[in-house]
């Protein structure tokens, strides 16, 4: 199988949502496509709202991550290298989700990430989380390149 963006970008990255290094975090594979950066993810039984759906925190990390990994390729496609001291080349400055429908947590959902603006300093991201041919939650996001203060 093809490595996904973080293994092959990030494999020693230790993030909860998409860390290849973190055996308890949720390990989401994200992969370029033609119509944007996708991912399956399923979710656990510990993913449970309390009312038998995935939990909004877990939907926002998942969008979160993938998000990531669209910044990310693209920043390596356009050769946009981490800068001194900084562990990543962007960090997230911005995430606003919103709820759409209810989304299962018996089942796989997909996600798609486009970005929509890129440049060296910053880039925006359309993210959303997709199941059953409908759009459950969706999200703009807002990636910042990280800058180390000194």
């Amino acid at each position: 199988m093809t490595s996904s963006i973080q293994e092959r970008l990030f494999p020693t990255l230790t993030c909860f949502g998409c860390g290849p290094a973190n055996e308890r975090g949720l390990r989401l594979r994200s992969y370029p496509g033609e119509d944007g950066v996708t991912a399956t993810f399923t979710p656990w039984p510990e993913h449970d709202n309390g009312l038998g759906y995935l939990n909004g925190g877990i939907i926002g990390t998942v969008l979160d991550c993938h998000s990531a990994a669209a910044v990310m390729h693209e920043a390596d496609t356009r050769g946009w290298t981490a800068l001194p001291g900084a562990a990543l080349a962007y960090v997230t400055a911005g995430l606003d989700v919103r709820y759409l429908r209810p989304a299962p947590l018996t089942e796989p959902v997909e996600l798609l990430a486009v970005v929509t603006e890129a440049s060296e300093a910053q880039m925006t991201v359309d993210v959303s989380l997709h199941w059953d041919g409908k759009p459950r939650a969706a999200a703009t996001a807002l990636w910042k390149r990280w800058r180390p203060r000194t």
